[in-house]
Formats: C-alpha cells, sequence, structure tokens
C-alpha cells in the first residue's frame, strides 16, 4: 500500500507492507510520477515491514532523478541499506520531518 501526501514543503511517498518484485509496482509508480513533478521527495519508509533488491534498485532509480531522502527506516531495511552502502549515498534519517529539512 502507498499513500501520498504534501509535508513541510516536500512530497512523502509513504510505503506500508512488503517491498518485493510482487510488490514494487505501485511504489515504483508513485516514485517516478513524484520525481517528474517535485524537487525533493522523501520516501517514508517506517511501515515497510519487508524489503528487497527490488526496492533498493528502486531506490537507486529514483535518486538519480530527484533529491530523494529516506525516512524512518527499520532495523531490516537499514541493515540492507548498510550492507550495500545506500546508506553513505542516500539522504537517510529517523524523520518524515528530518527528512523534509535536509
Amino acid at each position: 500500500m502507498v499513500t501520498q501526501y504534501a509535508r513541510h514543503g516536500v512530497w512523502v511517498v509513504a510505503a506500508h507492507g512488503s517491498c518485493d518484485a510482487q510488490s514494487i509496482a505501485r511504489l515504483e509508480e508513485a516514485l517516478t510520477t513524484a520525481a517528474w513533478t517535485q524537487p525533493k521527495v522523501v520516501l517514508d519508509a517506517s511501515g515497510i515491514t519487508f524489503a528487497d533488491s527490488s526496492l533498493l534498485n528502486l531506490l537507486i532509480l529514483t535518486h538519480r532523478s530527484v533529491a530523494l531522502r529516506v525516512a524512518g527506516a527499520g532495523p531490516h531495511l537499514q541493515r540492507l541499506l548498510r550492507i550495500t552502502g545506500l546508506d553513505a549515498v542516500l539522504y537517510v534519517r529517523g524523520t518524515v520531518e528530518e527528512a523534509a529539512a535536509c
């Protein structure tokens, strides 16, 4: 499930549930559309319960198109970002407010 809203002058895309090859399409559509229309996008990842390389690939592609921020990543996603080195490339923050401010 994906929800979208404006907060603190940036567009927020909130993902909920699993983000894998079977379920990534709605999130991909939301992030792609946001990247075309917004200068900065925050992915609220606090509702993500599972993520695999499909999400990592989407984050890289989106990061190439827009100032992408990731907020509220849980332990599983934080580990994936750390192992792959994406935590050094992406702006990862604890909350949507922190991500919107940077």
